[in-house]
């Protein structure tokens, strides 16, 4: 089911500034379609269920522009709104699904050549390796947002330069956490230990979600 929502927006004064609202507007999850006229100074958002009003507003203003009769973006910053926490938890479940496959193929690999048993740990080669998972995690997380995107019929130029763009600090915080309950179950050892995998999950998906919820609230900006 889709919505149209209409957006006064202050601040347009040339064509550039229509495209920077327009641009804005499209990177949000679950927008479908962005028409923006600069007199008057208009937006008209189609977008797909769940996809709230205040979403919308935040990322018009993130891009330096404002909306009739709202205050400046995070002036109203609060932890209680529903569709928010939604769209927020949405994009941290694909944030999670691109970290995790290099993360988990790289500490499986460990695993299964008996990798992490052959290294001393605390040498330069342990934290070498401890470190890899996360570097592989953040490849294929852009990997599959670009493709994700390419097949919305984007460019590759365009669609590798909006994966790039996601939040890298989102992105550590889910994968520093997943590798560290890992190695609660391990006992140190680099690998992976398959009774770990769900609480792992579960720890990369509530860590960063608070955050964020912060950065698409205050500032309208998605983690991807």
């Amino acid at each position: 089911m889709t919505e149209v929502v209409n957006l006064a927006i202050t601040g347009m004064t040339c064509m550039g500034c229509a495209g920077s609202v327009k641009s804005a507007l499209e990177e949000v999850e679950g927008v479908e379609a962005v028409e923006v006229t600069i007199d008057p100074g208009k937006a008209t958002v189609t977008t797909g269920a769940g996809v709230s009003r205040s979403i919308l507003i935040s990322a018009v203003m993130a891009s330096g522009f404002g909306i009739e009769g709202e205050a400046s973006v995070g002036s109203d910053f609060n932890w209680v709104d529903t569709s928010v926490w939604k769209q927020s938890a949405h994009n941290t479940k694909w944030c999670l699904l691109g970290c995790s496959i290099g993360e988990f193929a790289t500490l499986g690999a460990y695993s299964v050549f008996s990798i992490g048993a052959s290294v001393v740990t605390g040498s330069p080669m342990y934290y070498f390796l401890l470190i890899l998972p996360l570097i592989n995690g953040l490849i294929t997380s852009v990997m599959l947002e670009t493709g994700i995107l390419m097949k919305g019929q984007m460019d590759f130029s365009n669609a590798l330069q909006t994966a790039l763009g996601m939040s890298f600090i989102s992105m550590l915080m889910m994968e520093i956490a997943m590798e560290i309950t890992d190695l609660l179950f391990t006992g140190g050892e680099l690998g992976m230990n398959p009774i770990a995998i769900p609480f792992m999950l579960a720890v990369g998906f509530l860590t960063p979600w608070p955050f964020n919820y912060w950065r698409l609230k205050k500032l309208g900006k998605a983690c991807h």
